[in-house]
């Protein structure tokens, strides 16, 4: 799968999961040894071993400890690493009560715990001392606008996971250089890339467009390209590979329509149309229990209507009628009429701030995804009082109902809680690049990391 789709699966964080896979295996297996000696059934430990490792390195997934930004933070690795220890103990404690025969044994079991603990922080340790020494791709960016900025912060903060390292800026504007902007900042004007390209070991070259068009010598450029190997990308598309969104601020019509991706196929709709579906009915059967317990709460725990009813629009501009449990008092917008929702919003109930951080609110939205005015991924659906402001404000804001909104998606797992224009602004980069890379694979890794969001993040 295309790494940008998740910004997760880059060489180095794949080998940091594999190794460490090997390691809790090489632990449970080390542990039954000492306390049994050498097992006759080997392959039988291996198998048992697979599965503590599995279980464990989902909790450590869930306890983000494969956000390669928490690896220098010593205390915070030890305590996620003894909170997923405790969580998978719990699961493999079920586990085993239904198959006995991948049971370890108490006395395996807490050696194994304790070399796990060994093995795990001693490699994390090495792997963060390794990264910063390993060979990084050296990233020279052709200029200052927001999006320039912005993808330099995000390379500079997950510098050890992507193995890239910023020489600098440049910019047209002479009198820029010497401006400090993400470390480091410009050292350079446009007619000075060749000789910081060779003076500085550059590898690959990311210029913005807009701040560069019409200014750049282009037979020095491929010169370089053809003679050095110095690689030159468009920021949009590096912005788009790195980040998981696509800038919006400098973006141009032809980009969208010449880059890859925005490919909605008959067959991908109509399989997602059948997962929505399928996913809705067994949602709704399975939730039924909590949603009469939820309505009895709200019926019998406060004044007011048990749901909320809501217009908001949905694939092409059309409305619908969004449905949720109510979280907000009833005359919530009595004076004020539709304002945005804040994230400690006052006018949300004690209840209703409950069923916000769990997501229990947005059980009934099940009947819109079965209703097919939604699916379970995609853009959250705005109300419509908020799009003709946003889409004067916002540029492409519109292009964000090419599909039908979702009870989950990108933004959702990827930013916080949306209560101004700029983050419609940033959700909207989310959301154009979820529907750039829109495939049923992708789908599922956001209802995983949505149930991430739920569980470890309170719902955020």
């Amino acid at each position: 799968m295309y790494r940008v789709i998740t910004g997760s699966f880059s060489l180095r964080r794949v080998a940091l999961v594999l190794v460490e896979h090997a390691l809790i295996v090489l632990a449970v297996v080390a542990a039954a040894i000492v306390r049994l000696g050498f097992p006759e059934a080997y392959t039988d430990w291996v198998m048992r071993s697979v599965v503590v490792a599995g279980v464990l390195q989902v909790c450590l997934h869930y306890s983000d400890l494969y956000d390669m930004r928490t690896l220098s933070d010593r205390r915070d690795l030890l305590i996620g690493l003894l909170r997923s220890l405790g969580a998978a103990s719990v699961i493999l404690a079920i586990l085993y009560y239904w198959v006995p025969a991948l049971g370890l044994g108490r006395g395996v079991f807490a050696l194994a715990t304790v070399l796990i603990i060994a093995l795990v922080a001693g490699w994390r340790i090495a792997f963060e001392w390794l990264s910063l020494r390993g060979h990084s791709e050296r990233l020279l960016i052709v200029g200052t606008g927001i999006a320039a900025v912005s993808l330099a912060r995000e390379l500079f903060e997950r510098r050890s996971e992507l193995g890239v390292e910023l020489v600098g800026f440049v910019d047209a504007d002479p009198a820029m250089v010497g401006t400090p902007l993400i470390y480091p900042g410009v050292i350079g004007t446009v007619k000075d890339i060749p000789s910081i390209v060779r003076g500085r070991d550059v590898d690959r070259v990311v210029v913005s467009l807009a701040d560069a068009r019409g200014k750049l010598n282009m037979n020095e450029l491929l010169a370089m390209k053809l003679n050095d190997g110095v690689r030159f990308d468009h920021l949009a598309s590096v912005y788009e590979q790195y980040t998981g969104k696509i800038a919006v601020e400098n973006l141009r019509p032809s980009w969208m329509i010449f880059s890859d991706g925005f490919n909605k196929s008959d067959s991908l709709e109509a399989l997602k149309r059948l997962s929505d579906i399928v996913f809705a009915l067994v949602g709704l059967v399975l939730a039924s229990p909590l949603m009469f317990v939820t309505w009895l709460a709200l019926r019998f725990g406060s004044s007011g209507p048990v749901t909320y009813n809501q217009t908001r629009v949905g694939k092409d501009g059309a409305t619908f009628t969004l449905h949720k449990f109510r979280s907000m008092r009833v005359d919530a917008e009595a004076a004020t009429g539709a304002v945005w929702a804040q994230a400690n919003d006052p006018r949300v109930t004690p209840l209703g701030r409950f069923l916000r951080r769990t997501r229990l609110d947005e059980l009934p939205q099940l009947w819109n995804v079965l209703r097919g005015d939604m699916s379970f991924v995609g853009p959250r659906p705005e109300r419509p009082e908020f799009i003709a402001e946003l889409s004067r404000q916002i540029p492409f804001y519109g292009q964000r109902h090419a599909v039908r909104p979702g009870l989950t998606g990108w933004a959702q797992v990827r930013h916080r809680y949306g209560s101004s224009v700029g983050d419609s602004q940033e959700k909207l980069q989310y959301d154009l690049f979820y529907i750039k890379h829109m495939s049923f694979a992708f789908d599922l890794y956001i209802v995983l990391e949505t149930v991430k969001t739920v569980l470890v993040r309170g719902g955020s």
